[in-house]
């Protein structure tokens, strides 16, 4: 079933799957599985990544899973690692909207909430921005309940803010924008590579293991074929992202690599909220055998 033919607004869904979060998270877990993947969730002995991201959600819990999903209290994590040069220079922070003062921000900044994903706003120029309109995708966004949207755990509890970061260019980059490197993470070893580039123009992904081994899969987003040189950074990238994983037992940990320099993305949990199809449907399979399920901690 096709559900966002049905309903296209993507703030009615949010609302709707609000309005049910009176549901227990396994059944609604169990329905949405079969309405996005087309089959039977499996609980009780998960083989599949999929299954796997699912059980995730709803039996490791832990407050550093909300502390990490938290787009600003994850700076304090980072830190603690000794990796406070990745993090990207932080201009403001700021609790609601009415807050937001462009006379105190630079020409180009990133803002983005603090307690969700994907809800980014890339400002290349100040004086061109629609402040209203921004204003309202970020009330929307702060609103946003995420844990009844996809039962995903690590969301509740979150303060939501509005952190201003810096706009980061690369200027060597082939591709349209940076390049989004996002490493899966399991038992604190990065296992595979997901590599995005071109985001916000002909979007295409392709997975590499470790060693930069380019995997012929497909997901939602068209794979751009063996063609990307294995980017000086990778082993620095890697170093940084085992050491970001080792206190979980999956993490996707997203990296760039800017001018020369690793710069860190974000902590996620539940990748795609754990419904992505891959083609060859085996690659599933081939995932699931790296996560060890684990009581939480």
């Amino acid at each position: 079933m096709n559900y966002k033919r049905i309903i296209k607004d993507k703030e009615i869904r949010f609302k709707l799957l609000y309005f049910m979060r009176f549901v227990p998270d396994s059944w609604m877990l169990k329905l949405q599985y079969r309405m996005k993947m087309g089959r039977k969730l499996n609980l009780n002995y998960p083989r599949r990544w999929s299954e796997q991201l699912q059980w995730y959600k709803l039996y490791y819990r832990t407050p550093l899973l909300t502390q990490c999903a938290d787009k600003y209290d994850v700076r304090h994590y980072i830190k603690s690692k000794g990796l406070e040069n990745i993090l990207n220079k932080l201009y403001m922070v700021y609790n609601n909207v009415d807050q937001i003062n462009l006379d105190e921000l630079p020409q180009k900044f990133v803002m983005k909430t603090t307690n969700g994903s994907g809800t980014n706003i890339l400002c290349k120029d100040k004086l061109k921005m629609d402040l209203d309109e921004v204003k309202q995708s970020l009330s929307h966004w702060l609103e946003r309940d995420n844990f009844a949207a996809g039962r995903e755990w690590s969301y509740k509890g979150i303060s939501p803010k509005i952190i201003v970061e810096e706009y980061l260019e690369d200027d060597n980059n082939p591709f349209d924008g940076i390049n989004d490197y996002k490493f899966l993470c399991f038992n604190g070893t990065a296992m595979y590579i997901v590599l995005d580039v071109d985001r916000h123009s002909n979007h295409k992904r392709n997975i590499y293991d470790s060693n930069w081994k380019f995997i012929d899969v497909n997901t939602d987003v068209p794979n751009l074929g063996d063609c990307v040189a294995r980017p000086e950074g990778l082993d620095e990238m890697l170093s940084v992202a085992n050491k970001l994983a080792s206190d979980f037992p999956f993490v996707r940990v997203d990296l760039y690599w800017v001018n020369n320099k690793v710069y860190f993305g974000e902590l996620t949990f539940y990748p795609w909220t754990g419904y992505i199809q891959f083609y060859p449907d085996n690659f599933d399979y081939l995932l699931g055998q790296h996560f060890i399920q684990q009581p939480s901690v």
